[in-house]
């Protein structure tokens, strides 16, 4: 199962991106700029910038996270959303002794079909050490025969060797990564992720990060989701057709969220 973690996040965001829009819009100083920024102003502010469509000033904030229990199939999705910053466990550096890995809910409920994935599973490990130990062994007579010292040779030869083993590991594989958005590329995150048609996984792991930024800032976020909670769906003839349902799921109630 995912887990995410809130490892970090601006201080006062809301009052943040506030202080931010009424810069733009009032002759405030930097040192007077937060003065008198209630809560009732702050998200005032806040639904200003929403309504006419200026969201720069939510790019001062910005979340971190830690994900892990997911699989490199994930890692594929979730490092398209390029206004994000992402650090990885590495398997060119990291021995993969026994590999965590996913399986997904529609092969784990059906008992032949689990059986083969774990099946390859063990297989794909087994790949992975033989070929980790013929490259070792060939790495380490060469290091050896230029004069390496021993211990560092065997190092060397075992990442030389686990870099390219690791071609064999399936996109099950479990990783671990640790990403930083700014609070609009969240948006536009959960507004693609959170649909009922994203993959199941990114669409667990866009969902609880959604739940933990709410705790954080609550009215920035409130009606942050699937594109259908502010509108009509954008996937047109691809769409669930789910919409009232979705809505009342992120917002309880059928209606599109209103600022």
């Amino acid at each position: 199962m995912p887990k995410v973690t809130l490892l970090a996040c601006t201080e006062m965001p809301e009052k943040l991106i506030a202080s931010a829009a009424k810069l733009c819009y009032s002759p405030a100083s930097i040192n007077t700029v937060m003065d008198g920024l209630t809560s009732e102003k702050t998200d005032r502010f806040i639904d200003m910038l929403t309504e006419i469509g200026h969201q720069s000033p939510i790019e001062h904030v910005s979340f971190t996270f830690g994900i892990e229990g997911v699989s490199r199939a994930l890692l594929a999705q979730i490092t398209r959303h390029r206004i994000a910053s992402f650090s990885v466990q590495s398997q060119r550096y990291v021995v993969e002794k026994q590999f965590s890995y996913v399986v997904p809910p529609e092969i784990a409920a059906i008992p032949e079909a689990k059986e083969e994935y774990l099946r390859a599973m063990q297989e794909d490990q087994l790949h992975y050490e033989s070929l980790t130990a013929v490259l070792k062994k060939r790495h380490l007579e060469t290091f050896l025969a230029n004069g390496m010292e021993e211990k560092a040779a065997a190092r060397a030869a075992e990442k030389k060797a686990i870099e390219d083993a690791r071609f064999v590991l399936p996109n099950a594989c479990e990783t671990k990564i640790i990403c930083t958005f700014n609070a609009r590329s969240l948006m536009n995150f959960f507004a693609l992720r959170c649909c009922s048609r994203a993959q199941w996984e990114i669409r667990e792991v866009a969902c609880e990060m959604l739940r933990l930024v709410k705790e954080q800032a609550p009215h920035l976020f409130h009606s942050a989701g699937p594109a259908c909670l502010r509108g009509a769906c954008p996937e047109g003839k691809m769409s669930c057709g789910k919409a009232a349902q979705l809505r009342k799921e992120f917002l309880g109630t059928d209606e599109e969220a209103v600022l």
